[in-house]
């Protein structure tokens, strides 16, 4: 685990990525401070431009887009970060179980992970959306979560069967060693790289989710979100009048966030797989050409 941790910290790409999805958790747990105005209540003319009352302009009805952006955070990344953790959780535990223990109970999960695998997600989303009505955010996590599990249990389950037959964990079952040590010491850290992309790729779909319910119409039509920022300024046609920085403004933001999770999910990729490192490489190459360039030229 020490290792991993040197590592990670060694890549820039982590640091960047980090850096960017901090600086939106510290937004939203500081939006009363950051944000101007009430998110909800009308403070200027209908899509007023950028300006220095109003730094990302106001909405059709008035509301400031930069407090609802700053107010909107808090929603997205708490449907993002707690979906991405509940099916981080259940998927790693169904891989765990069926990888490990075998036999009946693993044809069982295994089953069921490939019901819920080939349903189309979005469809499912939607479905299930419009059935709640107006899904608010423990509603909106539940479906995400119920729908989404399947792709790590089955990367977990299947490193988890390559790690039950290694010697470790062959010498830890001789000596008599609980079900529950094996699994939680010798199996678990092993596959921290595993859980961990599984993780950041979890939330980044959580988020994305979100926002496509709540741009769709089935979020709580009196929250504040950047899915319900997208939502209204479709129905004001925000584009169609001008009102650029109506719509805009949300989609940097996802745009910006899903970079940072991005960069993460690709470093802890390049770390659990180092084949898949392009830097060390791609400077060699770089190095080679810089060289047959100057062999070329004339003396």
């Amino acid at each position: 685990m020490t290792g991993l941790m040197q590592r990670l910290w060694r890549q820039k790409k982590v640091t960047i990525g980090l850096a960017i999805v901090l600086a939106f958790v510290l937004i939203a747990v500081f939006a009363p401070l950051i944000a101007p105005y009430d998110p909800s209540a009308r403070v200027g003319r209908p899509h007023e431009a950028p300006s220095a009352e109003h730094l990302l302009g106001t909405t059709r009805v008035g509301r400031d887009v930069l407090s609802q952006l700053v107010w909107g955070a808090r929603t997205s990344l708490l449907v993002g970060f707690a979906g991405g953790i509940v099916i981080t959780v259940i998927g790693t535990a169904v891989g765990l179980i069926g990888g490990y223990r075998g036999g009946r109970l693993d044809e069982v999960l295994d089953l069921a992970t490939n019901v819920v695998l080939v349903i189309p997600n979005l469809p499912l989303l939607i479905m299930l959306a419009a059935f709640l009505g107006n899904a608010g955010i423990g509603a909106i996590v539940t479906i995400v979560a119920l729908t989404s599990w399947p792709w790590g249990a089955r990367v977990t389950r299947a490193q988890t069967l390559a790690l039950r037959h290694r010697e470790f964990v062959l010498a830890a079952r001789l000596v008599g060693e609980p079900t529950w040590r094996i699994v939680g010491v010798e199996i678990l850290p092993n596959l921290a790289s595993i859980i961990g992309i599984n993780l950041v790729g979890s939330i980044i779909y959580a988020v994305v989710a979100q926002v496509t319910l709540e741009y769709l119409g089935f979020g709580d039509p009196l929250g504040v979100s950047w899915g319900r920022m997208l939502y209204n300024a479709q129905n004001a046609s925000a584009i169609t009048v001008g009102a650029w920085w109506d719509i805009m403004t949300p989609c940097a933001a996802i745009a910006l966030l899903g970079l940072g999770l991005a960069l993460i999910n690709f470093t802890l990729d390049e770390v659990a797989n180092p084949q898949l490192r392009s830097g060390p490489a791609l400077t060699r190459w770089l190095r080679l050409v810089d060289r047959r360039r100057r062999e070329r030229k004339p003396a």
